[in-house]
């Protein structure tokens, strides 16, 4: 079986990397198994500070695999698990992210891209809506702005996507953005990092504690509706929607 996730160490962070290049990293049942599966390896390792959330290829991930997607729980327990793992998750992006890969961007605790990343909400585009995503998402951005793209499902860049909140921080270089946040997490108590974190993402997990249900079962009956056929179908077909004006 090919490994749908690379990994490596250094200095106590670990950097988990998306591999499925040939779907443009997609949320497919099986990537979405393989990435927790190393993350509660990196729970369960004492020697792990942080864990790096990247990718090869030129797409972080491009939002839910379409031929093989996962189920809405399997989802939505993953991006929990993001949530509340006992070490500090850092996004580091430099390419396109779509859909549920904003997600999964939103559930780190901190987030990094170069210049040429972008970013957007398509959902709309293929009849569903970003209801599970929506878990980690809403409660982490701007509503006011968070709107346009939500419903529009525009491409938006690095500069945008840290005014929404999704990013933390975006520069030419992705790497060197990223290295006094590398560095502050190796300096820092293990337990206190687990703590803080616990600190942060709080009000975060009481919004999936008191909306994943509602959303995991609007998910499931979208994706079931005459529309997202449609539009799923046009998307692999490469062409317009049939609601397109």
């Amino acid at each position: 079986m090919t490994a749908l996730i690379g990994r490596t160490r250094a200095r106590a962070v670990e950097t988990l990397s998306l591999d499925a290049t040939e779907t443009r990293n997609a949320l497919s049942a099986a990537l979405v198994r393989d990435l927790a599966g190393a993350l509660t390896d990196c729970a369960g390792d004492p020697e792990v500070r942080a864990v790096v959330l990247t990718h090869t290829g030129t797409t972080f991930c491009a939002g839910a695999d379409l031929r093989d997607p996962p189920h809405p729980d399997a989802l939505l327990a993953l991006l929990r698990q993001v949530v509340e793992l006992p070490r500090p998750v850092v996004a580091r992006v430099t390419g396109h992210v779509r859909a549920g890969g904003l997600g999964l961007l939103a559930a780190c605790d901190i987030a990094a891209a170069g210049p040429r990343a972008t970013f957007a909400f398509t959902e709309v585009r293929i009849g569903v809506a970003p209801a599970v995503i929506s878990l980690p998402v809403i409660p982490r951005t701007d509503p006011r702005a968070l709107a346009r793209y939500y419903l529009t499902g525009e491409r938006f860049d690095p500069a945008e996507a840290v005014r929404l909140g999704l990013l933390t921080v975006t520069g030419d270089d992705v790497d060197e953005a990223l290295a006094p946040v590398l560095d502050g997490l190796r300096r820092s108590s293990p337990e206190a990092l687990d703590e803080t974190k616990q600190l942060l993402t709080a009000r975060v997990l009481e919004t999936f504690d008191r909306d994943a249900a509602e959303l995991t079962a609007l998910s499931a009956r979208l994706f079931s509706t005459a529309q997202a056929r449609e539009g799923m179908t046009a998307f692999l077909e490469r062409r317009d929607a049939a609601w397109v004006v």
